[in-house]
């Protein structure tokens, strides 16, 4: 699992989403995460889950560039993150486990997704993808249809990994 966790810390990198290693309280939404204006907090002691990761890498990378300076900050807004933001998280931790050739259930794990992880990869195998159109409408990738008239790859394949 630590290759895996190497691996998935070295793309945030690249991709500009950075870690931060923290002693973080038991109590956040995640064991050993949280997230902040300046990236992901990461506490390896209480992290149970790495895919839960690129799950969290997920929502800052779906969040606007000016919203994602205001994650843990009182300027924040109440509703963040929205049930769009959690369907494009999803749907982005998934393209980023694709590409980094990671299996699926590390990040679907059976603990995490309210006890939907089965259902997700379950769509996702049948390319189902549920909330392709927002990540399109993001300008993150391209639906089939749309890649095809554009001559350029579908979704997985990400044209960007953060929205602007």
């Amino acid at each position: 699992m630590e290759e895996t966790i190497k691996k998935i810390i070295a793309f945030l990198k690249d991709i500009g989403i950075p870690t931060i290693e923290k002693e973080l309280p038991a109590t956040t939404f995640l064991p050993g995460l949280a997230l902040s204006n300046e990236g992901i907090l990461v506490d390896y002691n209480q992290l149970l889950y790495p895919g839960d990761i690129l799950h969290e890498a997920g929502h800052l990378a779906v969040t606007t560039s000016e919203n994602r300076k205001k994650i843990g900050t009182n300027e924040m807004p109440e509703d963040w993150p929205t049930q769009g933001d959690e369907i494009g998280a999803m749907l982005w931790s998934f393209a980023a486990a694709h590409h980094l050739e990671i299996p699926l259930d590390v990040v679907f794990h059976p603990n995490g997704y309210k006890g939907s992880s089965e259902w997700l990869l379950a769509s996702f195998k049948d390319h189902n993808f549920i909330g392709l159109p927002l990540l399109e409408w993001f300008g993150l990738t391209l639906s089939e249809e749309k890649a095809k008239e554009l001559n350029k790859e579908p979704f997985p394949h990400m044209l960007k990994w953060t929205r602007d």
